[in-house]
């Protein structure tokens, strides 16, 4: 579909189809926009749609075509039989004809008719507009009859009164209603919406079934995403998600053994490195106190402090659990911290402060973009809440701030901004990376933006 927009935007279209293909783009936006999300609620409508859109055409078709059809030929025959009653009538002797009128409409016709003296007939009641009897009897009458006449299909709910005016009398029939309408077709609707119901009901138990595998699969690599561990996880469903749940769980398998090897060798270098920085401290211990021996020393203190920051950031903390902890205590440490240091600090924190997270990375990750701030900005603020399922820190300082096409840059391996910071403070460029770093691995990213301070602002935002 993508590739279709893209050929369709880039052709020369002459103008009808190129106002045809702008009106399929605003038809692709309006259902971008009102349509579910979900897929089970999508699945659900794909089955839903077509059953309604067909269940109205032929309820249509019935009731428009057959329902009609039918009722209207009802009305006609039983126009017909009053039809037989008004020849009778008029082409017999009087009383000889009431007398068989009357038996004939009882006994044969199954109507009840009586001879009225004649009056004028009633004023014409207001027709009802959804009343197929009364449109077809009134239509029968005039074409069959062609006297005057009035009918009744309102006051009396089982019984349709007609009377036709003859030259000295009015002849009244009374027939049962449903002689002139075909009375079962609510069956056929009863039986259509049933059916359509039983129908829906077990295509959403079926759909469930089918979808449930994918949003397993769905919740098992977000939680792997965020470095949670993954229980009672397992390949099932449709064969195209069973391999796609089995992919999944080889790809976690190959990712979980390099993280093993890479933490392997990276103690072995570790413990090799340490061995020569532990040698050379000996040997300097050894050495006479000189200027030359004190530039040294603190060379290789600068070097441990480089290979600890490097191996922390290589190591990464995929191998911590994630456990419930208390970010508002932990933002109260942070605090606490920054004043036995020196720094003026304010922190506040709301909401609910139980959050799922490795606790150890998280403040590794808060402890460097809190010293960041430190290492540029006299006054720090730090708030924290947690929203609509997304925990947010912010961390503001009042230093010189960064500019805006650097902020990207700031986050990567051994870069320092020296331009726009201190060049006289110390580091190994390390910290915002391992904070990003860190905080990605909980599937939640860290943002540089300007503070209302006048420095810069760290927004970390994870979901919950």
């Amino acid at each position: 579909m993508a590739n279709l927009n893209r050929f369709l935007e880039s052709a020369k279209l002459p103008r009808p189809f190129e106002a045809l293909f702008k009106g399929y783009r605003r038809f692709n936006r309006f259902l971008y926009r009102y349509m579910p999300k979900r897929l089970y609620t999508r699945a659900l409508l794909i089955i839903i749609v077509p059953i309604v859109i067909l269940q109205s055409v032929l309820a249509f078709v019935f009731m428009e075509r057959h329902y009609e059809l039918v009722s209207q030929r009802m009305s006609e025959a039983v126009v017909r039989e009053v039809a037989t009653l008004v020849y009778i009538l008029e082409n017999f002797p009087k009383k000889l004809a009431e007398e068989k009128v009357e038996h004939i409409a009882r006994d044969v016709l199954g109507l009840s008719a009586s001879i009225l003296p004649l009056e004028p007939l009633p004023a014409p009641a207001p027709k009802p507009y959804f009343d197929v009897v009364d449109r077809g009897l009134s239509l029968a009458i005039s074409e069959r009859i062609s006297k005057p006449f009035w009918i009744d299909t309102v006051g009396r709910s089982k019984y349709v009164e007609i009377r036709i005016q003859l030259e000295d009398s009015i002849l009244r029939v009374f027939a049962r209603r449903s002689q002139t309408f075909a009375s079962n077709s609510h069956i056929f609707l009863v039986w259509m919406v049933s059916t359509s119901i039983v129908l829906i009901i077990i295509a959403m138990l079926f759909l469930r079934k089918q979808i449930g595998p994918i949003v397993s699969l769905a919740n098992a690599a977000e939680n792997f995403g965020k470095g949670r561990p993954l229980t009672n996880f397992r390949a099932s469903g449709a064969q195209e998600v069973r391999r796609a749940a089995q992919a999944f769980i080889e790809m976690r398998k190959r990712i979980e053994r390099q993280i093993e090897q890479r933490t392997t060798m990276l103690a072995g270098v570790s413990h090799d490195l340490r061995t020569i920085l532990t040698r050379l401290r000996l040997q300097l211990a050894l050495i006479s106190e000189t200027q030359e021996a004190d530039a040294m020393r603190k060379d290789v203190d600068e070097m441990n402090h480089m290979l600890d920051a490097y191996l922390t950031f290589a190591r990464g903390d995929g191998d911590e659990a994630v456990t419930d902890v208390d970010v508002e205590l932990m933002i109260e440490e942070l605090e606490e911290e920054c004043e036995i240091s020196g720094y003026h600090t304010t922190a506040s924190y709301r909401g609910e402060p139980v959050v799922p997270l490795r606790r150890l990375a998280i403040k590794r990750a808060l402890s460097n973009l809190v010293t960041n701030a430190a290492k540029f900005g006299k006054h720090i603020e730090i708030t924290g809440y947690n929203e609509s399922g997304w925990l947010t820190v912010n961390i503001d300082d009042d230093g010189p701030g960064i500019p805006l096409d650097q902020r990207e840059v700031a986050f990567r391996a051994f870069q320092r901004l020296d331009q726009s910071r201190n060049q006289d403070v110390a580091g190994s460029g390390l910290g915002l990376a391992i904070a990003r770093d860190i905080i990605r691995g909980h599937g939640g990213d860290v943002h540089l933006e300007d503070s209302p301070l006048g420095g810069l602002r760290a927004r970390v935002r994870i979901p919950i």
